[in-house]
């Protein structure tokens, strides 16, 4: 059920990478190539993502590679949300994926978030949708769309500084294709044209109520591949094993790529989800854990001797 696991979520921005605690990245790409190398072990045939970076940025790129990260993935990812938080057209799309591509010719580049909000205007997201679609339906192997839900305000978003950063942190709330109150939105039809081509972005909270409900929206609309998350900070809650199957059995249908981040606060170098860790090889134990339970190599069969 899993085909790709994404190694942490947007480690250049600082809202998910604490870059007081590690300015270089250079504690960040060791746990990369740690959790790379314990996927593989694992199982071969996982493709293995570097963290869909956001902003994208072919420079801090190149310090991955600087650092020896990159020998470690095999796609390279990227995020971006031009109508909502980033500072280029929407138009700009086959520019940054070129970008991107320069700097790492021998390796894929996934656009792994990929959104709209209606935060101003419901009109402004049903037309981000169709013009997504233009732009990197076949210019990227893989497209998801952030994200099947709308944030309900009462859960917060995951940001560091929260209702500190203004509008930007609102626009949050409103991302989803689907309104908190569960009423679709007019992209949700706009959506589902390409969404045999164009993936979903769905996080899932710990023991998310929309579980169900996702998984059979998504199958209405024909999604096909999915990207969600595995928290290594949930992994040390009570029942999160019971919670973890719980979603990896209801998404199986689907072609999944699933992220691994959050640093659990007591093992971080600060106490914070974003921090940096004392040992990085706990994360990567954690992933190939995560791995061998969801999706662990298949044995070649044995031939029968006459």
């Amino acid at each position: 059920m899993i085909e790709a696991a994404m190694i942490w979520n947007e480690p250049n921005n600082k809202s998910h990478w604490d870059p007081e605690i590690d300015p270089e990245w250079s504690l960040y790409a060791d746990m990369v190539i740690r959790a790379g190398n314990a996927i593989h072990a694992i199982n071969p045939a996982v493709t293995r993502v570097l963290g869909g970076m956001s902003p994208i940025d072919p420079h801090w790129v190149e310090r991955m590679r600087g650092h020896g990260a990159l020998d470690a993935v095999d796609v390279v990812a990227v995020h971006g949300f031009p109508l909502d938080w980033n500072l280029w057209p929407i138009n700009a799309w086959p520019d940054k994926i070129a970008e991107i591509e320069a700097v790492v010719p021998d390796k894929p580049v996934w656009v792994t978030e990929v959104g709209v909000g209606s935060f101003g205007a419901e009109e402004v997201q049903v037309f981000g949708v169709n013009r997504t679609a233009e732009l990197l339906i076949g210019r990227v192997p893989r497209i998801y769309w952030y994200s099947l839900f709308d944030l309900p305000q009462e859960w917060g978003a995951t940001t560091r500084h929260r209702e500190a950063e203004g509008s930007s942190y609102y626009r949050h709330f409103y991302m989803g294709l689907i309104r908190a109150d569960g009423t679709p939105k007019p992209a949700l039809e706009e959506f589902a044209k390409h969404a045999g081509d164009m993936g979903l972005m769905q996080w899932f909270h710990f023991e998310d109520p929309r579980l169900n409900d996702a998984v059979a929206w998504m199958k209405r609309l024909g999604v096909r591949h999915l990207r969600t998350g595995l928290s290594w900070a949930d992994s040390f809650r009570p029942n999160a094993v019971d919670w973890f199957d719980r979603q990896m059995e209801a998404l199986a249908d689907f072609d999944v790529t699933v992220t691994f981040c959050f640093t659990p606060e007591h093992l971080g170098i600060a106490p914070h989800h974003s921090s940096a860790v004392h040992e990085p090889q706990a994360f990567a134990d954690f992933c190939a854990w995560m791995i061998d339970r969801y999706a662990p190599a298949r044995s070649a069969p044995v031939a029968r001797t006459a």
